[in-house]
């Protein structure tokens, strides 16, 4: 599932990262990668506050769409 259907205090394990090269290109420099934890910390209307190798990152639901866990 999109992690943007996640809910706060949930922990989940990154399964795949969609779109363009780009797009995926700029998650990982933002730390999401396949096989790591991550935990949403909030959420409002799908835009996150999640951590993720321990560092707190805001994404927004279209950034959210992408990451699969």
């Amino acid at each position: 599932m999109p992690l943007f259907m996640v809910k706060e205090g949930e922990t989940n394990i990154i399964k795949k990262i969609g779109g363009k090269e780009d797009t995926r290109q700029f998650l990982k420099n933002l730390g999401f990668s396949v096989g790591d934890v991550v935990t949403v910390i909030s959420e409002i209307s799908g835009n996150m506050i999640v951590n993720v190798r321990n560092l707190q990152v805001a994404i927004g639901k279209d950034m959210s769409n992408k990451i699969i866990v």
